[in-house]
């Protein structure tokens, strides 16, 4: 079974960035799909960027494109998302995620979850 550990969360000021590392436990990692989604408290978990196995499509959530960046590096098993500009909005537990499908903004399409790594952006 595929393990996900989430880490690189933080407490920062707004305009701040952080990059959150999603680490996987087997090989099956690089023929799934990636994505990040985030929770904060009180709300439904949002779509926040997925990525395909090869790297060549990648998905945003339209309100997040331009400040965060996914990637993937197959040979580490790891998938990364880095966030720039961040503002107290974006305080959530952001969650790694994997799907047998090429991409997905679907959070039912994803079969893998980690744990979660939290994010708090102080204004």
């Amino acid at each position: 079974q595929v393990q996900l550990v989430e880490s690189g969360g933080g407490l920062v000021q707004a305009g701040a960035s952080l990059r959150l590392s999603c680490a996987a436990s087997r090989r099956t990692f690089s023929t799934n799909g990636m994505g990040w989604f985030r929770q904060a408290p009180g709300k439904e978990r949002e779509f926040v960027a997925t990525i395909s196995w090869t790297g060549a499509r990648i998905i945003y959530a339209d309100s997040l494109k331009g400040r965060f960046t996914i990637s993937r590096d197959n040979a580490k098993n790891t998938v990364t998302l880095q966030m720039n500009s961040l503002q107290p909005e974006d305080t959530a537990l952001y969650y790694c995620a994997g799907t047998g499908r090429v991409v997905s903004t679907n959070p039912l399409e994803y079969s893998y979850w980690g744990q979660g790594t939290q994010v708090t952006v102080s204004s």
